[in-house]
C-alpha cells in the first residue's frame, strides 16, 4: 500500500483466480439458521467478552447524517420532508411529523448488507438461486429481519493512523500485509465472531478536499486480503467506504469483496460508516477495540436496513 498521492498498481485477478478463491473462503452449510450466515459466529460468551471492553463508557455513533443532497457520492439522494405541521390533528397538543425514505444500498447511507442483497454467478449465500429467493416482494431468505441485533466485540484497523497519512488516496489497495501490520502496530487481534472496522480516512478526504464519485475510486480491500479475514472466523466486515476497492481489481466483477463476504463467506458488511470519531476516540483511549452494537430494522424481506452502529468504549 503506498503512501504517494499516485496508487501503486494494483494486481489484477482473473475471473478463473477469483472462482478459485471464492470456493477456498465458502461456508455453505456450515450454519442454521443459514440466513444468519456468520452472525451465528457470536454465543453469549462473545458478547460478555465485548461488553468486558467497555472501560470507559463512552459511546461513538458511526453513521453517517441522513444526506438529502445529491452530489458527485450522492446520486440517490435520502428524502426528509414534514407531513404534520401542527395543522394536521385537534389543536392541543400540536404535534410534529416527517417522512423519511431512502434506496439506502449507495455511497451516501450507513446501511447493513444482508444475505439476500449478494448473489454471485446466479446464487445467494448457501447456493440458493436468486432468482427463487428474491423477488418484487423482497427476499425468502437471507432477509435483514433474519439477522437481529449484533453485539461482540469490534476491532478497528485504522490504516492512514498506522501509515502517518491523513488518508488514504482513491484507488489504494488494502492488502493482507497491510491488516496485520495494522495489527501489529494497533495492538489488536482480528478473532473469531468480531467485526473489522477498516478506516481509510475517505470522510477527512471528503471534508477538506470535497466529494468524488467513490463508486469509480475509493481505497478498499483488494480480493487477496479476503482469505485472512475468512481465515480468523470475523463476523462482520465494516468501512468507511463499502469495503471494496474500486475501480475493481477482478476482471467483470464490480464489488468482488462483496461476493466473497456475502455470497461466499455469509458476512454481512456494514458501508459508508463515518469512522472519524472513532479514530480519534481509539487514539484517545489508546486501544483499538471495543463493544459493538448494529440494531438494523427488522424488515420483512429486506435486502439490508439503514443503521446507526454505536462502539462503546
Amino acid at each position: 500500500m503506498s503512501t504517494d498521492p499516485a496508487p501503486d498498481p494494483v494486481r489484477r485477478v482473473s475471473r478463473e483466480e477469483f472462482d478459485a478463491l471464492f470456493a477456498a473462503v465458502r461456508t455453505w452449510g456450515r450454519w442454521t439458521p443459514a440466513d444468519r450466515g456468520a452472525w451465528n459466529r457470536v454465543t453469549p460468551d462473545h458478547v460478555r467478552r465485548a461488553a468486558a471492553l467497555v472501560r470507559s463508557g463512552t459511546a461513538v455513533p458511526l453513521g453517517l447524517p441522513w444526506d438529502t443532497r445529491p452530489g458527485p457520492d450522492n446520486d440517490r439522494p435520502a428524502l426528509h420532508y414534514m407531513s404534520d405541521l401542527g395543522d394536521v390533528e385537534a389543536p392541543e397538543p400540536a404535534t410534529h411529523k416527517d417522512f423519511l425514505g431512502t434506496d439506502y444500498h449507495g455511497k451516501a447511507v450507513s446501511h447493513l448488507d444482508a444475505l439476500s442483497h449478494v448473489a454471485y454467478r446466479g446464487l445467494l449465500y448457501g447456493g440458493r438461486p436468486a432468482r427463487e429467493a428474491v423477488g418484487a416482494g423482497g427476499a425468502r431468505f437471507g432477509s435483514v429481519a433474519a439477522l437481529g441485533p449484533f453485539v461482540a466485540k469490534g476491532v478497528l484497523l485504522d490504516l492512514p493512523a498506522v501509515l502517518g497519512v491523513d488518508w488514504l488516496e482513491p484507488g489504494q489497495a488494502v492488502r493482507a500485509a497491510d491488516l496485520l501490520a495494522a495489527e501489529r502496530a494497533l495492538g489488536v487481534t482480528v478473532d473469531e465472531g468480531c467485526a473489522v472496522l477498516v478506516r481509510s480516512g475517505r470522510f477527512r478526504r471528503r471534508r477538506e478536499l470535497g466529494p468524488w464519485d467513490v463508486g469509480a475510486a475509493g481505497a478498499g480491500l483488494h480480493v487477496d486480503a479476503v482469505p485472512l479475514l475468512a481465515e480468523r472466523g470475523i463476523a462482520l466486515l465494516g468501512a468507511d467506504g463499502d469495503s471494496d476497492l474500486r475501480p475493481s481489481p477482478v476482471e467483470g466483477l464490480h464489488s468482488p469483496v462483496h461476493a466473497l463476504a456475502v455470497a461466499a463467506m455469509g458476512v454481512p458488511l456494514l458501508d459508508n460508516l463515518d469512522l472519524e470519531g472513532l479514530s480519534a476516540a481509539c487514539a484517545g483511549a489508546g486501544r483499538h477495540e471495543f463493544m459493538i452494537v448494529v440494531a438494523p430494522l427488522d424488515v420483512p424481506g429486506g435486502t439490508g436496513s439503514p443503521v446507526n452502529p454505536v462502539a462503546i468504549l
